[in-house]
């Protein structure tokens, strides 16, 4: 194996998968800290739930960023969720028992996989997330994945990750070449939704700027999917205020 040249220490650069909501604002703002030069990288794939795209813009605005770099596709065309597909329906109040009483689906329930799961999304922006890395000599991925207080999506948990990191040092022609080694980190993987609050409070990421609703009413949260719920006790459990508009 060649020899890693770490051509990246002096011109620190990391690629963020960025939707513009909780999770990967916070992760942005983590990266930023770290000291990285970030490119924010942003998704329209015909989402129910694109009002995102427009919160993502105000965060980068706010960050005063300029080079994010917003990617057109078409899920709807696959199908097979209910965040690309209109015709069915987002799961409400999933998580029974609402904010106080009981808590999401865990990791070990591996085969409950609500329909909000979107094929390959993952998996596919990181590929993306990975071309732009290379072009820009980036030698770090970061994603908002999430283990603890999440849906159940198999390509947030760690063994997917790491799968794709591995698979990422083997098919590109910087790192094959020896010129980087690319990392995919996930700075939110093992916190709750409650811990990952506190953290984007104490670190001044914007929350009021935040966008997590699944199935928005007229660009307003609707209170009620799993993403909302989540979102809502996690502040409710971090005693910060909510700054969410809700429908």
């Amino acid at each position: 194996m060649s020899e890693i040249k770490n051509i990246n220490i002096k011109n620190k650069r990391a690629v963020v998968l960025f939707s513009g909501g909780l999770d990967s604002a916070t992760t942005l703002k983590i990266a930023m800290d770290e000291g990285f030069e970030v490119i924010p990288l942003t998704f329209f794939y015909n989402q129910r739930h694109k009002t995102e795209i427009e919160h993502a813009k105000e965060i980068v605005k706010f960050f005063n960023l300029k080079n994010h770099v917003i990617v057109n596709l078409d899920f709807s065309q696959i199908k097979g969720s209910a965040l690309v597909d209109l015709s069915v329906d987002v799961p409400k109040n999933r998580i029974k028992g609402g904010i106080k009483e009981n808590k999401p689906e865990k990791a070990g329930n591996i085969n409950d996989i609500p329909i909000t799961y979107v094929p390959a999304r993952n998996t596919i922006f990181l590929s993306y997330a990975l071309a732009v890395a290379e072009v820009n000599r980036a030698s770090d991925i970061f994603i908002g994945a999430n283990y603890i207080d999440y849906s159940g999506y198999p390509d947030c948990r760690p063994g997917y990750l790491r799968a794709f990191e591995k698979m990422a040092n083997l098919a590109t022609k910087a790192s094959v070449t020896g010129e980087i080694n690319f990392k995919v980190q996930a700075p939110l993987l093992k916190l709750t939704k409650k811990d990952i609050i506190i953290k984007a409070f104490e670190i001044g990421a914007p929350l009021e700027l935040t966008h997590s609703c699944y199935d928005p009413i007229e660009g307003l949260a609707c209170g009620v999917c799993d993403s909302c719920i989540l979102r809502r006790r996690g502040f409710e459990e971090a005693k910060i205020k909510d700054p969410t508009k809700y429908y």
